[in-house]
């Protein structure tokens, strides 16, 4: 098998993977519609591009079309840029601000509507042959560059603060789907690197066996990214749930106070009665306890409440409720009047809702795992 043909192989199975991810995003029931659509609009774009993988020759009969295709990159970088904004908060919604990012879409079509679209047969042959030496051309490709760039440090912004709020102001997120962005994020970064690898090989030294292997490695490439799409989907059925935009971290959102005695004392106070309450009353029992909830049981403004803990008690919101979860469960452990329990029994009835995020918070609280701990124990 040639590299053509290998090639061929492994896009057209790429190419229908993705399309038959986008149609069940397009279809599913889902809250997260608009999240969904982003993403099969994203995976259609990237493959409607990979379609060039597929043909060996130039399509002359289609080149209108042809070109159009070109033209859809210039969509999938603020396309993944709006899904990860979809993802990272619960409030999202396009509006029609977000029209500005089709801009360079429109601008390259408008380009190829002047040596392309309306021009006749012999001159669109012309421009095609002619298109890598134009400096519009060359515009155009490092605008995209550009552009990737900025979508791509914005998305991993956007990850980063939203990570950061959560645990500020929720407890038991789904950490992991988190992560799990940040890699698909990685992911399309390396793929763009292997095109614009590609893109360096074909201005330097033209078409040639280098970019030959580029192109198959490009493909393969591609195919791997469609698995790991299908692998993410397949292990988080929902997303990470998000947060409200409109929430800010706490060093944000307040300024910095020089302290004093007072101040101190004060705060040490508020801490001492804020752990009297959570050991009395157990709001942590309550999975989806939130700091929203926490405020108005202690009643304590929200913004109040957040300082003391994300400033005072240097804690995201996050882990200050899980080690009352961590010590519930060291105590239920340490019971030989409820050894019947199982584990995932007693994670659940000291607030957590996953496995994962309690054996993970449990390790990093006593250095060993649930099962260890009670064997130890008992």
């Amino acid at each position: 098998m040639d590299k053509f043909n290998f090639l061929h192989l492994v896009s057209a199975i790429g190419i229908f993977m993705v399309f038959l991810l986008a149609l069940f995003l397009i279809t599913v029931k889902s809250k997260h519609r608009l999240s969904n659509w982003l993403l099969a609009f994203f995976l259609f774009a990237n493959a409607v591009d990979a379609v060039k993988f597929l043909t060996r020759d130039f399509p002359i009969n289609h080149i209108n079309l042809e070109a159009f295709r070109w033209s859809i990159v210039y969509l999938v970088p603020a396309t993944f840029y709006l899904y990860v904004l979809s993802v990272c908060y619960t409030n999202f919604r396009l509006k029609p601000k977000h029209l500005l990012h089709v801009i360079p879409f429109v601008a390259y079509n408008l380009y190829l509507m002047w040596g392309i679209y309306s021009v006749d047969r012999v001159s669109k042959i012309r421009f095609i042959n002619d298109i890598y030496e134009m400096p519009i051309t060359q515009f155009f490709y490092f605008l995209f560059e550009f552009l990737f760039q900025v979508y791509f440090i914005a998305s991993f912004l956007v990850i980063r603060k939203s990570k950061t709020v959560y645990l500020e102001n929720y407890t038991n997120p789904n950490i992991s789907s988190l992560h799990a962005l940040y890699k698909i994020t990685i992911l399309y970064y390396v793929i763009h690197f292997i095109v614009l690898i590609r893109w360096l090989v074909t201005f330097i030294l033209g078409p040639g066996e280098i970019r030959a292997w580029i192109v198959t490695l490009d493909g393969f490439a591609f195919l791997f990214c469609t698995c790991w799409y299908l692998f993410v989907a397949l292990n988080n059925p929902e997303f990470f749930r998000g947060v409200n935009s409109d929430l800010k971290p706490i060093t944000e959102a307040v300024p910095k106070q020089k302290t004093s005695t007072v101040i101190v004392d004060k705060k040490n106070k508020e801490i001492e009665l804020l752990k009297s309450f959570m050991v009395e009353k157990e709001p942590y029992l309550n999975s989806s306890l939130t700091i929203q909830d926490l405020s108005e049981q202690v009643k304590m403004p929200v913004k109040d409440l957040s300082t003391l803990i994300n400033l005072y008690m240097d804690k995201h919101f996050f882990d200050f409720v899980n080690e009352y979860r961590i010590e519930k469960a060291m105590q239920i452990l340490k019971d030989p009047s409820q050894k019947e329990l199982t584990v995932l029994e007693i994670l659940y009835q000291v607030g957590f809702n996953s496995k994962s995020s309690f054996n993970t918070s449990f390790k990093k609280y006593t250095g060993k795992t649930p099962t260890d701990f009670r064997k130890q124990a008992l």
